[in-house]
């Protein structure tokens, strides 16, 4: 038995494996009690032979690859779960970077605080070296692209509703149960919501750190953030009580702008309230965009900031509002 089993769900992930596994082989932690788990979603970019020839000039470390045909994350952590040989599951990105010390933090605040899972604080970094990629990263470590999230923008240590990755016991798998294969996205929000129903805490430490690569394009972040949205919505059927206000205000502003914008063919009134509301959230968003330029010397920002939040509010919000229509729209279908 192994004392962790680092597990990591990718698909074509060349780019960035070799970069998680040398982070992986230098922790501050006995290679002989790890073992690093790569659940491959058929990658056809070269990433399973990057994966191999890592494995033979580096024997030290244990690292497997098994497949995931149907390329769904929470698949691949349940096949990963079900072949690991460690006590303590830790969950990591193919686009993140440990740090020495996370496996350490990770087993150690698990110890101190009993809590079912823990997880850390994101360093976020530009997916590319483009102008729009560091506004991508700057927006998602922003509170306007990430609310009140504690991992992303820092925070104290403390009971939090979700972390990132995430470290946990098998035990609490066999008492909650493996992540939910329907929930194509917020597979681990869904399962940190049972470890809390079942009397689990979730902690966040900042202590524990890694660096995650942002999208690098607004295409990329859009498809990101209507799947999170739409998804999103879909887990809410189950577990209405978990929305927080961080998630629920971009789709009440992209159902007011809806709204206004229909009602504005009819009434003026309608047209003035949605240019108010508009040149409200320009003004705060530019703003924001026009203060992190001038901190960080970085006049992409002016633009790229605001630009990167609308795609974030504006997908999130519209894929969670089309998922909760289609969903009643098949309830109202299944009652006929």
């Amino acid at each position: 038995m192994k004392r962790a089993s680092l597990v990591v769900p990718c698909y074509n992930e060349r780019a960035t494996i070799g970069l998680l596994l040398e982070a992986i082989l230098h922790q501050e932690f006995p290679l002989d009690d790890l073992e690093v788990i790569i659940v491959d979603g058929m990658s056809t970019d070269g990433t399973r032979e990057a994966v191999a020839a890592f494995a033979e000039a580096h024997p030290e470390l244990s690292v497997s690859v098994v497949d995931n045909p149907e390329r769904v994350i929470p698949a691949a952590l349940n096949r990963a779960i079900e072949a690991a040989r460690g006590e303590v599951i830790i969950r990591l990105d193919a686009h993140s970077i440990p740090a020495a010390d996370y496996v350490e933090r990770c087993l150690s605040t698990l110890q101190e605080t009993g809590a079912a899972n823990v997880g850390g604080l994101w360093e976020i970094r530009p997916g590319s070296s483009t102008w729009i990629a560091r506004a991508i990263a700057s927006a998602a470590a922003h509170p306007l692209g990430a609310g009140d999230a504690r991992y992303r923008i820092h925070g104290e240590a403390g009971e939090v509703d979700t972390v990132p990755f995430g470290a946990f016991r098998r035990e609490w798998i066999e008492r909650v149960g493996p992540f939910d294969e329907r929930l194509l996205t917020n597979e681990d929000y869904e399962f940190n919501v049972r470890l809390r129903q079942a009397g689990g805490k979730i902690w966040f430490d900042p202590r524990i750190r890694s660096i995650y690569f942002a999208r690098g394009t607004l295409s990329d972040l859009a498809r990101q953030y209507a799947r999170y949205g739409y998804w999103k919505a879909r887990m809410l059927r189950r577990y209405p009580h978990t929305l927080r206000w961080r998630q629920a205000l971009p789709p009440l502003f992209v159902l007011t702008t809806l709204t206004l914008g229909l009602a504005g063919t009819f009434v003026p009134w309608a047209r003035l309230l949605l240019a108010v509301q508009w040149g409200a959230y320009s003004l705060v968003t530019l703003s924001a965009g026009l203060l992190l330029a001038v901190r960080r010397r970085d006049p992409a920002l002016v633009l790229g900031f605001p630009l990167a939040v609308w795609i974030m509010h504006l997908t999130w919000g519209g894929a969670f509002l089309w998922g909760l229509v289609s969903l009643t729209a098949k309830a109202a279908e299944s009652a006929e």
